[in-house]
Order: structure tokens, then C-alpha cells, then sequence
């Protein structure tokens, strides 16, 4: 098979600590450039994968690099500019999320991407657990019946990955758009992406100024099933607690760690599977069996999973559940146009 080549833009944590250590054991990929806009680092890290060549600038590096694909690690305020370039050069992309800062963002992004006609793919790795695809897998056959309950929630001790994220005109927000995006869209997911009519929130901002660093978020869906989610940047604890519950009219399931319930003959049976990987086996493998389903459905072998027309969705609910935190009041949310 002939090898993808892929450049990588953004050379800080997520890139180096994840994506550039899979793509590096990948063998039919060649990472074949890094830019980031301090040069200086992605020469370093360039050198430390063992990548060719290393640019300033994303511009600079579609001019010189013949790519199929480019996968985007950078700051959130940056992924508008990034992925519109991409596209209009003509490249296939990858956005780690979330793919904007806000709605309005995200929909000049999915917009190029249409019209250019090309692969969009969010990052949302989670959904390639392996213990969330066979809880998904369940969900589907219906054996859980119908979903009307879910209660999502990641809490973190206090600490950030990257400095930027605490900057709202960087991040467009603080807890909620690092962590609650992703169980929200991991509860969608488990919902078969029920539309959300309303949405409500509290933030607090207990250890932070600019941005909250905790947040309780209800939505209502269309089916009138509800939603429950609780992130926070200043959990007091030993561990992170990450958790995503299902309640169904015939069974109950729950993820961190997999446990599946359901009612047969009047019986509740336990259908849990016995061998689980850990949280930090699974956590690793979502983002590889992410990127390898990135680079198939490049090759067209499979449509995109984690859409941009997702990801518009999702961040539709998210100003919503900003907006509500800053009135007070309950948000409608109309279906975007």
C-alpha cells in the first residue's frame, strides 16, 4: 500500500504526547513536515520524530509539501484559519477538537470543506474506545431499550495540559469546551445524535478568572430523553473521575468501567464483558483507532465518523450552554441553518 503523506500542524502537547507517536508506528503513513508558528519548536520536535522538514508557518508547508492529508493539533483560535488553507489547497483534514472557538466558526469551516469537496473529520476519540463501541453496539441492537436518561461527567484535578487553554480568546471558553464538548458528544453518540431543544448551565469560577473551571449542563432532547453533564478543572481528589451512565427502558449500561444491565424474561442479567482493558489502555487506543479510521476513509474505504456537520451541531449546543450560564436562563436551541 502506498504511504499517505501527512503533515502535522501544531507542535505542543497534544501533538507530541499523542498524534506524532501513533503516526510515527503507523507504516503506511510518512509524517513528512511539522509546522508551528515558533519555528524553533518545531525543529525540535521535528527532530525528536525523526520528521523531515519543519515550517513556520501551515502556508509555508502546503507551498513545499506534496500532502494527502494534514492533521491539525494547534490552538483552537488558529484551527479557522488552518483548516480553511488546508482545505482550499486541496488537503484532506483532521481537527483535534473542538473545531472552533464557536458556531459561527465551525460553519465557515464545514462551508469550505463543502464546497471544496473535501474529508473533514473532527477528533473525538472517545467514540473509538473499545469499550465504548461495544456499549454503542448494544445501544443500537436495542437491548438497553429506549435511552431517556444519561449522566456524563469528567472532573480533573487541578491542572491543564496547555496554558493557552485557560485564555478564552485562544479557547473560546474554559472546563466546558476542554471536557465537556467531549462528553456531550459522546452522550449524543449514545443518544443515536438526538437533536437538543434546550439546553441550560452553571458555571463557576473558583480557581480561575477569565474562564470557568467547573460546569453543570442540562439539555432536553428532542425525544424528551435528558441529558446530565458535569466537568470540572478543580476536582479534589487523588483521580480524575470520568463516567458516562445510561438509563433505558429495559437495561442500563455504564462506561469507566464497562457495565451492562438488562431485563430479560423479568430477570435483570448482568451482560458485562470480562476482560476490560484499563482506562489508560482504552484512552490510548480511541485516539489510534481514531487516526486509523481518519487516514481509511482518506483512502475511501469508509465514510468520515465525528462529521463536520457534527461538530457544527455540537458547538451549536455549546454557545447555548455559554449563553445560559451568562443569562440565567434556559436556551432554545433552533436547528441550524
Amino acid at each position: 500500500m502506498e504511504k499517505l503523506k501527512v503533515g502535522v500542524v501544531g507542535a505542543g502537547w497534544v501533538s507530541q504526547v499523542i498524534h506524532l507517536p501513533l503516526l510515527k508506528k503507523m507504516t503506511d503513513i510518512e509524517t513528512v513536515a511539522i509546522s508551528d508558528r515558533d519555528k524553533a519548536k518545531a525543529k525540535n520536535v521535528a527532530s525528536r520524530f525523526g520528521v523531515s522538514r519543519c515550517y513556520g508557518n501551515l502556508d509555508e508547508m502546503l507551498k513545499f509539501e506534496d500532502l494527502s492529508a494534514v492533521v491539525i493539533c494547534s490552538s483552537t483560535d488558529a484551527h479557522k484559519e488552518h483548516a480553511i488553507m488546508a482545505l482550499e489547497s486541496g488537503k484532506d483534514i483532521f481537527v483535534e477538537k473542538p473545531l472552533a472557538r464557536k458556531f459561527s466558526e465551525a460553519k465557515e469551516i464545514v462551508t469550505s470543506a463543502t464546497k471544496e469537496k473535501r474529508k473533514l473529520m473532527v477528533g473525538m476519540n472517545n467514540r473509538f474506545r473499545p469499550d465504548v463501541m461495544v456499549l454503542r453496539s448494544i445501544v443500537e441492537a436495542g437491548d438497553l431499550g429506549k435511552i431517556f436518561f444519561v449522566k456524563a461527567g469528567w472532573l480533573k484535578r487541578i491542572n491543564t495540559d496547555s496554558k493557552w487553554m485557560t485564555k478564552k480568546e485562544k479557547s473560546g471558553g474554559g472546563v466546558f469546551i476542554d471536557l465537556g464538548i467531549v462528553m456531550l458528544d459522546l452522550s449524543l453518540w449514545m443518544m443515536g445524535y438526538q437533536d437538543v431543544k434546550r439546553a441550560s448551565a452553571e458555571m463557576y469560577k473558583h480557581t480561575m478568572s477569565g474562564v470557568e473551571d467547573s460546569c453543570i449542563a442540562w439539555c432536553r432532547m428532542a425525544n424528551k430523553a435528558t441529558l446530565s453533564l458535569e466537568v470540572s478543572w478543580a476536582f479534589h481528589a487523588e483521580n480524575d473521575f470520568f463516567y458516562c451512565d445510561l438509563i433505558g427502558t429495559n437495561g442500563s449500561a455504564s462506561i469507566n468501567p464497562l457495565r451492562i444491565c438488562r431485563t430479560i424474561d423479568g430477570n435483570v442479567v448482568n451482560l458485562t464483558p470480562m476482560k476490560q482493558d484499563t482506562f489508560h489502555n482504552s484512552y490510548l487506543k480511541s485516539y489510534e483507532n481514531e487516526l486509523k479510521h481518519f487516514f481509511g476513509a482518506v483512502r475511501g474505504l469508509h465514510p468520515v465518523i465525528s462529521t463536520g456537520d457534527e461538530a457544527v451541531k455540537r458547538m451549536e449546543i455549546v454557545d447555548a450552554i455559554y449563553r445560559s450560564a451568562k443569562s440565567g436562563k434556559e436556551q432554545h436551541i433552533t436547528k441550524n441553518k
